[in-house]
């Protein structure tokens, strides 16, 4: 039976690799009884983490969902990916939820991508529960973090728990908004709350005054009660504090130890109690015309199965054995058995209801991002805005006669993942995989081969140079040919010039009277756009030039379209050499965001690299770099900013014009293409 959408709760489980979500989400569906025991990310046990790549790695690479019933509550768990190479689908889950999980070291506190999911849950109005996790590790601190997260989230972050104890002498947690507390399970379900130990007891009346100030300050009423002194009910702060999350005036902040199942029974109390449902906050994503709607948010490509489309209901319910409507194909799709998920397993369910989530198996042509409705009607596709890539390899299949099985696998796994993205270089000829980073690549070749049975080679690909030319040159280009009956002769004189920008090509046709016959005019100019796909320094394209066609001649037997076509190419080779040709580098706009601490490195890094700094921008720790950078330094970028920043490093970059490369780099890359020119000859 479906849940009602006010007994339904989502919940985006976001945060920085390392904070342990995916213990988080585990100790969360055991201490709902969803499951028996405790799995461990170690143990690659976990229910979230069920890919083999993710058990080996022991990170989750992709989004997994789950669900548990609390106080009669179905809360849906969407896991997603902390590493900035799967950002993808933690971009989508946010979409789609009324609610964000926050996870946070208590260790290491709020990292970049932290901040970066937090300014997209706020874009998108979402509710905010913030946990500290690993309160047991060396080094951790709630109260540090606690700080951290006001400074640089939000100063509405306010404790509602915190912890007995610290390090490895912690003991347990203290529920502020109950006013009770849970000592440590070590790993078993966490049994009743006990009382608050007298040890905590200053420190909890004033943490429990900070979170009462917070949440009465949201509440008229309640604030003139608080203000005469009144005793305040738990019943009444839960429900102004549940009102103050939906409106976004609080972030309640909870703590505990994911691993040993510390902190879960007050952490499901309050997103029962802190988040809102779908029917108090509304879908989403809103779609006009009622009847029943749904978003796909996700796709996985299995290989047994086929394609698994994960949505969101948006309206109505989604039944099983009926027929649905794809916006974006215009095209009807049989929906065989609605799945509910559970990791890696799927059960059917009759149907779903408005704001829950669940998944459909062997849509034909259904993919992430697409509206399905139970009619045709005209709406506005939402965007989910995936990032685009920002680093490519060059791909070959390692055993020939392979291609047309890697072309269909990565068009399968970019189904999955729409931020792998697979083209064809139309300048180098090289097939290229493109991806947020190089863990993000090699993860998708290694599913490839898995999945797919097909094995492939990466290498860096090659820079997309161009050629140009600094001035103007005039030559002749004459092309006679006899061989016994009817010959060829072709004859044209053209002037070459530079354009402003290094952009383009222009040809015109300044012929005076008929030295070269109309017919054969085109075929000059088909002839220099042929001789321009390969310039003479280093094998690049042309462009930037223009072309003036100013005199000729032709014979009336054994001029052609062909011998024209000849004549404009050895017309255009001649004067390209006499028109100073010179190299072009494609010039990237580089943005980085470091810790304040690296920037020093990073910006010495980018110097070495050719790079122009353009402008900073310091935020809560974080600086944001902007520079422009020639691309040919930094495709190995992604491994240089790891190294530099320990891994809290971020970068995106995007193409922005072609420049001159200076003379010494350039000799280096037309030696290159020269020498490789000559062994391919051999």
């Amino acid at each position: 039976m479906a849940f009602e959408s006010g007994k339904i709760r989502n919940v985006a489980v976001v945060g920085h690799r390392g904070t342990g979500k995916t213990s988080l989400v585990e100790a969360l569906l055991f201490q709902a009884g969803a499951t028996n025991r405790l799995g461990t990310v170690e143990s690659g046990s976990t229910v979230s983490d069920w890919d083999e790549d993710e058990q080996r790695r022991q990170m989750s690479l992709s989004a997994s969902i789950c669900h548990l019933e609390w106080q009669g509550r179905k809360i849906n768990l969407i896991d997603t990916p902390g590493d900035a190479g799967f950002q993808g689908d933690a971009i989508a889950a946010l979409r789609v939820v009324e609610g964000a999980l926050f996870v946070v070291s208590a260790v290491m506190g709020v990292e970049v991508q932290t901040a970066r999911h937090w300014a997209r849950a706020e874009q998108a109005g979402l509710s905010r529960v913030v946990f500290v996790n690993m309160l047991d590790r060396e080094r951790a601190d709630f109260f540090r973090v606690l700080e951290g997260l006001r400074e640089q989230l939000s100063d509405k972050c306010v404790a509602v728990h915190i912890p007995i104890g610290a390090e490895h002498e912690l003991k347990g947690i203290v529920d502020l908004l109950h006013m009770q507390a849970y000592m440590d399970p070590q790993g078993e379900r966490e049994t009743a709350p006990t009382e608050i130990p007298a040890e905590v007891q200053a420190q909890v009346e004033e943490y429990r005054e900070k979170l009462l100030d917070a949440v009465v300050e949201t509440d008229e009423a309640l604030m003139e009660r608080y203000l005469e002194g009144q005793e305040l009910s738990p019943e009444e702060v839960a429900k102004a504090l549940k009102d103050a999350v939906t409106r976004g005036e609080v972030f309640p902040v909870a703590c505990g130890v994911a691993s040993k199942n510390l902190g879960t029974t007050a952490l499901l109390d309050l997103l029962v109690e802190g988040v809102p449902s779908p029917a108090k906050k509304g879908a989403p994503i809103s779609v006009d015309g009622g009847g029943t709607a749904a978003f796909v948010f996700k796709t996985i490509a299995d290989p047994f199965a086929g394609r698994i489309n994960v949505f969101r209901v948006l309206n109505g319910t989604l039944k099983g054995d009926s027929t649905i409507v794809n916006v974006r194909a215009h095209s009807k799709e049989r929906l065989g058995q609605v799945l509910e998920v559970q990791g890696k397993e799927h059960a059917q369910v009759p149907d779903l209801g408005e704001g829950d989530i669940g998944a459909v198996a062997k849509l034909k042509e259904t993919q992430t991002g697409d509206v399905l409705l139970d009619a045709e009607r005209q709406i506005d596709v939402p965007q989910i805005g995936f990032p685009e890539p920002v680093m490519s390899f060059a791909v070959t299949p390692k055993s020939k006669g392979d291609e047309e099985k890697m072309a269909a696998g990565l068009r399968r796994l970019s189904e999955e993942d729409p931020t792998i993205q697979m083209r064809r270089d139309p300048q180098t000829g090289e097939q290229l995989l493109s991806g947020l980073s190089q863990m993000h690549v090699e993860v998708a070749v290694g599913r490839l081969k898995d999945r797919f049975n097909v094995e492939v080679d990466l290498h860096q690909p090659r820079v997309p140079y161009l050629e140009t030319i600094r001035k103007e040159a005039r030559a002749q280009g004459r092309y006679k040919k006899q061989t016994g009956g009817r010959g060829q002769f072709g004859d044209c004189h053209i002037v070459l010039e530079p354009l402003d920008g290094h952009q383009g090509y222009e040809f015109v046709d300044k012929i005076v009277g008929g030295v070269i016959p109309q017919s054969f005019r085109p075929a000059v100019n088909k002839g220099i756009q042929e001789a321009m796909q390969h310039g003479e320094l280093a094998g690049a394209p042309v462009q930037g030039v223009r072309v003036v066609l100013v005199d000729g001649s032709y014979h009336t037997v054994d001029s052609s379209e062909m011998a024209f076509k000849i004549a404009g190419s050895l017309a255009f080779k001649s004067a390209y050499e006499k028109a100073e040709p010179v190299l072009l580098e494609p010039i990237m706009e580089l943005e980085v965001t470091a810790p304040d601490e690296a920037v020093g490195a990073v910006n010495g890094d980018l110097n070495s690299r050719r790079g122009r700094l353009q402008g900073m921008e310091p935020r809560s720790g974080m600086t944001t770099i902007k520079a422009e950078v020639p691309m040919a330094e930094i495709l190995t970028y992604s491994q240089a900013l790891t190294s530099m920043t320990g891994g809290r490093g971020d970068y995106h970059m995007h193409f922005l014009r072609y420049e001159e490369v200076p003379s010494h780099i350039a000799q280096k890359v037309i030696d290159e293409a020269k020498k490789e020119k000559e062994e391919v000859k051999a």
